[in-house]
C-alpha cells in the first residue's frame, strides 16, 4: 500500500479539535477511550480503518482488540506525525497496523467490502461539510462491509474555549445528512463531555 501515498495541505487558519498526546495530535486523551472502543465494539479479526489518525492513539488501542487475525489501516495528511507512528510501530513489533500518508478524500487503496469499522476523528471539522467531505464518505461507503460501521468524532456545537471556532463545528444531524445519501443509517449516539461520537451502519 505504500506505493499509493498522497499529501493534502489543511487550509490556512483551521484547528484541530486535538490536544497534544507526546510526540502527536489527537482527541484520544479528550475522553475516556474505553468508552469510545466499548462503542466501537470491535471484535478480533476486525479490519479497522482509522482515517485523519494523528499521532495513532486509536489505532495503537485497536490494535490489541483486533490480535494477529486482525488489520489496522492508519493515514493522515502529515508526513513527520506518520514517520513517528511508523517507527513507533516497527518499536513495538504490531505487525498488524500499517500506517500511510494519505489525503484523506481521494479513493483508498482498498478493496470495496473490506473493512469492518471505520473512525474518522476531529478531522471532519476542517474538510467541511462540502464535495470534499461527502467524497470521502461515498469512499467509506464503498470500502466498508455490508453491515460495517462509521464512527465519527467531533467538539460539540457551540461557543468553547478550546478547539475549533463555533462557525466550523458539526452537529450530528450536519453529519446525518452528510450520510443520508451514501447509504448509511444512524445506528448510535454517544455523549462524552466536549465532544461526542456517532455512529452509522452501511446498509445491505
Amino acid at each position: 500500500m505504500d506505493n499509493h501515498l498522497n499529501r493534502i495541505e489543511d487550509r490556512n487558519g483551521q484547528k484541530r479539535c486535538h490536544h497534544h498526546n507526546g510526540w502527536g495530535s489527537s482527541s484520544y486523551s479528550m475522553q475516556n477511550p474505553e468508552l469510545v472502543f466499548k462503542a466501537l465494539d470491535l471484535k478480533e479479526g476486525d479490519f479497522f480503518l482509522d482515517i485523519g489518525c494523528g499521532s495513532g492513539d486509536y489505532a495503537l488501542h485497536a490494535s490489541r482488540i483486533v490480535g494477529d487475525k486482525g488489520t489496522i489501516l492508519a493515514f493522515d495528511i502529515n508526513w513527520s506525525i506518520i514517520e513517528r507512528l511508523r517507527s513507533e510501530v516497527e518499536r513495538s513489533s504490531l505487525g498488524n497496523i500499517n500506517v500511510m500518508v494519505r489525503n484523506a478524500t481521494e479513493p483508498m487503496p482498498l478493496m470495496g467490502g473490506s473493512i469492518d469499522v471505520c473512525l474518522i476523528s476531529t478531522m471532519l471539522h476542517i474538510i467541511g461539510l462540502n464535495k470534499r467531505s461527502r467524497a470521502m464518505i461515498e469512499e467509506v461507503a464503498r470500502v466498508l462491509k455490508p453491515g460495517g460501521r462509521l464512527a465519527i468524532i467531533e467538539c460539540k456545537k457551540g461557543p468553547s474555549d478550546f478547539g475549533p471556532p463555533e462557525k466550523m463545528r458539526i452537529s450530528p444531524e450536519d453529519i446525518d445528512e452528510l450520510t443520508a445519501n451514501a447509504g448509511f443509517t444512524r445506528s448510535g449516539l454517544l455523549d462524552m463531555g466536549n465532544n461526542y461520537l456517532v455512529q452509522y451502519m452501511k446498509d445491505f
